[in-house]
């Protein structure tokens, strides 16, 4: 197993954040503010979509940075 490093936990951290926030289900149970008429509960859900993938991309970028270090470290073997 590679060991714990900053990027790791950092892309850890961004793939945590989306599910934190969509199954701590009472900070958006509620129907105020509406936007454009659709109620906070749905229009709070459908913008992690975009942020989802965001937060999925920084992970994905971290750990390629992390990998492509340690292969530098390890002459070529990233293992």
């Amino acid at each position: 197993m590679p060991p714990l490093t900053p990027e790791r936990f950092l892309a850890g951290l961004a793939l945590a954040v989306p599910v934190v926030a969509l199954l701590w289900v009472p900070s958006y149970s509620k129907s105020a503010p509406a936007l454009g008429g659709v109620p906070f509960f749905y229009w709070y859900q459908l913008m992690w979509v975009p942020l989802a993938a965001v937060f999925t991309g920084a992970a994905h970028l971290l750990l390629s940075r992390d990998e492509k270090h340690r292969a530098a470290l390890n002459g070529g073997d990233a293992r």
